[in-house]
């Protein structure tokens, strides 16, 4: 299976979804690649050898290949694996499976990125897109990888939601809209330093037609003047044009202008944040010209993504409300700031060198009491720094037990972890299944 380290020009990097993704657009274009996985028997390996009966696959020897000419690798694997490492000092292009996306698709395509939301925005647009009569698939970083998406019919839109990493290692992407929504520190355990993820982040803007952008963030207004058109969107009045939210008799509205569009209390979605993610829906399906009735249906149907902002029940007057997807700090600052009432937060795991900082000035004045699990929870204590009660739980069950016994009458429990789940759980959306089992278990 190692084969010779003369192999084909391109190298495959990560046996993952996104891996196994390329080497099926590899068949079906008749190219010819080396695969890699750093792991000796890693998960997709049966599947490739299925795909690409003939391929050359390395496992576990981090050496570079010899006569390797570009390096296509998974999002997951950062720039500091000692292969990557290796083949960067040698020039080697080292790209992602978008940049092979965006060279092949012959529709248009909407970018999705940003630190919090753009798995909520991207099933929005793609919700809206349906309701106006498109023809529409969504991937990329949400669902199916890109470039499976290329081997479907051919839609009138592609939506795809990116992430730092894949932009990070993108060159050529010309969207017809790109939308970025907020930018906080993040994944910093994988890039090199906070600019290193931002300018990925501004990278979305650079070849695009239009653009959509939250106007309180100075750099990403700055870099979205390369674009041709743009449309601004914020918790502000917005100005002609633009979108927003405007108070008036007392109710707030998503509105356009001066024009009121919908009361934010009609969104199927729970939480303030889900404001700013509805307006930035609108703003692009108003740059890709669907009908604003249509997209408005979508928001007074749709009711979120699982593991965000999901009401789970309500128990002895006490909300519960799962937020597993909040895996940064930022995001579950924007989870506090969406409660209106006290609020006993559970939270932890991997920080990813986070700062919890931002998340003790969030819960200010509206912290019970919190119940931290995970690698990091001691950090969030320290952070944290408060007279309200701090509990510690091994597991999930055990941590909503306690937060139960803190919660008082019309106080809400959040699972808001600030941090990746990877030290207890499988992923983030395990994580948000073990809360709702823990607290369905409540009623019994």
């Amino acid at each position: 299976m190692s084969g010779s380290r003369t192999t084909a020009g391109d190298l495959v990097v990560g046996l993952g979804a996104t891996g196994l993704s390329i080497a099926r657009y590899f068949q079906r274009n008749d190219i010819v690649a080396t695969y890699f996985d750093s792991r000796d028997e890693p998960p997709g390996l049966d599947e490739l050898e299925e795909i690409c009966p003939d391929a050359t696959i390395l496992l576990g020897d981090n050496k570079l290949p010899k006569n390797i000419k570009r390096i296509i690798a998974s999002p997951g694997i950062s720039d500091s694996h000692p292969l990557l490492e290796t083949a960067l000092k040698k020039k080697i292009d080292v790209v992602s499976d978008i940049e092979l996306f965006a060279h092949d698709a012959s529709a248009p395509f909407v970018v999705v990125t940003g630190s919090n939301g753009k798995s909520t925005v991207t099933t929005l647009l793609y919700q809206m897109c349906r309701a106006d009569g498109r023809q529409v698939l969504a991937g990329g970083n949400l669902g199916e990888p890109a470039l499976d998406l290329l081997s479907q019919e051919e839609p009138d839109l592609y939506v795809l939601e990116l992430s730092s990493f894949q932009l990070h290692r993108t060159r050529n992407l010309p969207a017809r809209v790109a939308v970025l929504l907020n930018v906080s520190p993040d994944h910093l355990d994988w890039h090199a330093d906070e600019d290193e993820y931002r300018n990925a982040k501004y990278r979305v803007y650079r070849d695009a037609e239009a653009a959509v952008v939250n106007r309180a963030d100075d750099a990403a207004v700055m870099h979205s003047k390369k674009c041709d058109r743009v449309i601004s969107f914020g918790a502000d009045v917005p100005e002609k044009g633009q979108y927003g939210l405007c108070v008036n008799e007392d109710k707030t509205y998503l509105a356009c202008g001066e024009t009121l569009l919908l009361a934010s209390r009609d969104l199927a979605m729970y939480g303030v944040h889900n404001h700013l993610n509805a307006l930035a829906a609108l703003a692009a399906g108003d740059l890709l010209g669907l009908e604003m009735a249509a997209m408005l249906q979508v928001l007074v149907e749709f009711p979120g993504l699982p593991h965000r902002m999901q009401f789970v029940a309500r128990i002895g007057a006490v909300d519960y409300i799962n937020d597993s997807k909040a895996t940064n700090v930022a995001a579950a600052v924007a989870s506090v700031q969406s409660v209106d009432t006290m609020l006993v937060l559970v939270a932890g795991g991997d920080g990813k060198g986070g700062d919890f900082r931002d998340l003790a000035v969030a819960v200010e004045d509206k912290l019970r009491g919190a119940v931290l699990i995970g690698k990091d929870a001691e950090k969030i204590a320290h952070a944290l720094d408060t007279v309200m009660p701090i509990h510690f739980a091994d597991t999930m069950g055990a941590a909503v037990s306690m937060a139960a016994n803190c919660a008082e009458s019309e106080d809400t429990v959040l699972l808001a972890p600030a941090c990746a789940s990877l030290d207890q759980y499988t992923n983030y959306m395990e994580r948000g299944d073990a809360f709702c089992d823990a607290v369905e278990g409540l009623k019994r």
